[in-house]
């Protein structure tokens, strides 16, 4: 159960840090912070990395649909972890914390906000929040231990 109040509390730290960027910030606006990392409020409206965010508001409900099946799964796979895979239960809780958090965002405003940039001279990486950093850290959790680990390599529960 500890998993599920990671993922918990991933999500209020999540939508608080949002907060915390819309009040702070004008849409667009950047705050320089070092010379490879600023601050910047977007909204996007698609997928990872803006993919469909012109695509004319469908997009919106289909990602809410997609984000709370997974949601829903990945609720029952954590509760599916053995104890002895506290990894496995890690990544699961990254990644549910950080669905759940875009999934708010998207059903209360329609788009997910976002505000963190990295870049290197003048090539940026798309902008991202917690709850992305979280869903990719998961990912990269459960990619890494399969390596390690035949119990992980498995196929998850049905």
């Amino acid at each position: 159960m500890a998993w599920y109040g990671l993922a918990l509390v991933l999500v209020v730290l999540d939508q608080y840090t949002k907060a915390m960027a819309t009040e702070a910030m004008t849409y667009g606006e950047q705050i320089v912070v070092t010379p490879f990392f600023n601050w910047t409020l977007l909204h996007n409206t698609g997928a990872a990395f803006s993919f469909l965010s012109d695509a004319g508001g469908w997009q919106n409900g289909f990602f809410c649909t997609v984000a709370a099946a997974v949601s829903a799964y990945l609720v029952y796979w954590l509760y599916r972890t053995p104890k002895s895979q506290p990894w496995q239960g890690l990544a699961l809780s990254l990644v549910l914390g950080g669905a759940i958090g875009n999934l708010y965002d998207r059903l209360m405003l329609g788009y997910v906000v976002d505000f963190i940039q990295v870049h290197y001279q003048h090539y940026y990486w798309p902008a991202f929040n917690i709850a992305d950093s979280a869903i990719c850290v998961g990912a990269f959790i459960l990619i890494l231990t399969s390596f390690f680990s035949k119990e992980l390599s498995e196929d998850p529960p049905k």
